[in-house]
């Protein structure tokens, strides 16, 4: 008889775990969310990206401009946490020139402005007006852009070779730099004391420069032979992220140097002969890079946590036969990605992309 009813409690049991509906998927094991597309007001193609910079979630500025380079004008972007929408309310937005490398700068919005030949920084007030600081002397060459609480500085050239002029807030002064620096390719800043510049040296050579709040030196940071920088990472932890390319009979690969507080340190991540320049720490922690795709109707970014790369890729865009991310930016707990598409038949134009959110 006992026999009989564990038979039973047993058939129960299994009949049960046959018609019970199935255990809820845990959060933890949900699918990441991917990229997706975000509509972009068109441009008067062709259409080139220069920069983008979020705050958070609600708030990105992208820049460029559209045109051939004779006839180039302005593009400014923004977007609120829901869309883009084209801003035109800048000085100068209807004339010639160009936008270059956005900053936030406290609770304003600073951006490099070639006006026609004519350079200054255009402000814009967390109230949203508009003003501008006109550079001191017009270069031939505005090579970049940075700015942070405390200073600003903008590096080119003029008639006379390299050009790095610096702004506290009230005024400009001229910076020198070591004697044998021929040309600076990009500045950066964590603050104010702490600002880093990637340049060529009279005999060719790459090299970081370091500026601590007193004048330009020699970062003596351990490049790869052979290589080039494309841009410089420096982080509030500390930790300085150089990226760029070094070459070997001809054929480029990508390397990263990593300062982590104690020492120097280059890894070679399979990214191939990817341009860096837009890399950016993600909210999860790791690099983000924009790359070279290999299918024309569908972008591609890496992600490099440590000795580990992963590769994910940008919705499939219809007749699509070239796809560029152009500027990477963290958004919050989200990346964000603009650039260009170009659809067969057409001249490229403007794109983005969001993972998460």
């Amino acid at each position: 008889m006992n026999g009989l009813r564990a038979l039973l409690v047993c058939l129960v049991l299994a009949c049960a775990a046959v018609v019970s509906p199935a255990a809820p998927v845990p959060r933890a094991a949900a699918a990441t969310p991917g990229w997706s597309a975000l509509p972009v007001p068109a441009a008067a193609s062709p259409v080139t990206v220069k920069d983008l910079a979020a705050r958070g979630p609600r708030e990105a500025w992208a820049t460029g401009y559209e045109g051939e380079f004779t006839g180039m004008k302005p593009l400014l972007y923004r977007w609120d946490g829901a869309k883009w929408s084209r801003d035109t309310t800048s000085p100068g937005a209807g004339g010639p020139g160009w936008l270059g490398e956005v900053q936030f700068v406290g609770d304003e919005v600073w951006i490099l402005h070639n006006r026609d030949g004519e350079g200054e920084i255009l402000r814009r007030s967390a109230a949203g007006e508009w003003s501008a600081v006109p550079l001191p002397q017009t270069l031939w060459v505005y090579q970049d852009f940075t700015a942070v609480p405390g200073g600003a500085w903008v590096v080119g050239e003029d008639s006379t070779g390299l050009k790095v002029l610096h702004y506290d807030g009230s005024r400009w002064t001229t910076e020198s730099t070591p004697d044998d620096v021929l040309f600076l390719m990009g500045v950066t800043a964590r603050t104010s004391t702490d600002v880093w510049a990637w340049a060529s040296t009279r005999t060719g050579e790459r090299t970081v420069l370091r500026h601590d709040g007193t004048g330009w030196r020699y970062a003596d940071v351990p490049l790869p032979p052979n290589s080039n920088v494309h841009t410089i990472l420096p982080e509030r932890s500390g930790r300085v992220t150089i990226g760029g390319s070094q070459y070997t009979d001809g054929v480029a690969r990508t390397y990263l140097t990593t300062w982590n507080g104690r020492a120097w340190r280059t890894t070679y991540p399979p990214l191939g002969d990817t341009y860096t320049e837009d890399m950016v720490r993600g909210p999860d922690g790791a690099l983000w890079v924009q790359m070279r795709s290999d299918r024309a109707f569908q972008s591609k970014y890496a992600r490099v946590d440590g000795p580990r790369t992963t590769f994910t890729r940008g919705p499939e865009r219809t007749n699509a036969i070239d796809v560029k991310p152009q500027a990477l930016a963290r958004a919050g707990s989200t990346l964000l990605s603009i650039g260009t598409v170009e659809i067969y038949g057409s001249k490229p134009n403007l794109m983005s992309e969001r993972l998460g959110g």
